[in-house]
């Protein structure tokens, strides 16, 4: 069996993803953020005062690399954590007022990252894209 990485869908969406890891983090870098920090950024942003629990659920992440990555984000003042009133072993993870104002910023580094990388493509390639790419993630969940 032979192997071909130019017909490997993991392999070119691996290489699509770092390619759009690293535009973004140019565009973010200037609002103290960095990439690891950016899906749990727009997940506070969506609903804030979650658990890490709820965090895991939703970023389809290594328990550790959460921990760590909420651990630096709370060093660098982008979230704070108070006690869970409902369950006194967890926490609920809060956007501070620092990530609060970059919101907008990084919302806009994400449009801009995505408008450059397809802008080779036509609206209606955009959308197929999006939509197909959403079927492949939901296959992939368990």
């Amino acid at each position: 069996m032979t192997f071909e990485k130019s017909q490997s869908a993991g392999f070119i969406v691996n290489h699509l993803a770092r390619l759009f890891a690293k535009g973004l983090q140019d565009r973010i870098a200037p609002l103290g953020i960095v990439i690891g920090q950016f899906p749990i950024l727009l997940e506070l942003w969506e609903k804030d005062g979650v658990t890490q629990k709820e965090l895991l659920e939703r970023l389809d992440l290594e328990q550790a690399t959460l921990a760590n990555t909420l651990t630096r984000m709370e060093r660098d003042t982008l979230i704070r954590r108070t006690k869970n009133p409902s369950d006194a072993r967890s926490q609920k993870i809060w956007l501070t007022e620092r990530a609060m104002a970059i919101k907008e910023h990084a919302y806009q580094a994400a449009h801009d990252q995505n408008a450059f990388a397809l802008s080779g493509l036509s609206s209606e390639e955009q959308a197929q894209f999006l939509a197909l790419s959403e079927r492949v993630i939901k296959a992939m969940r368990p």
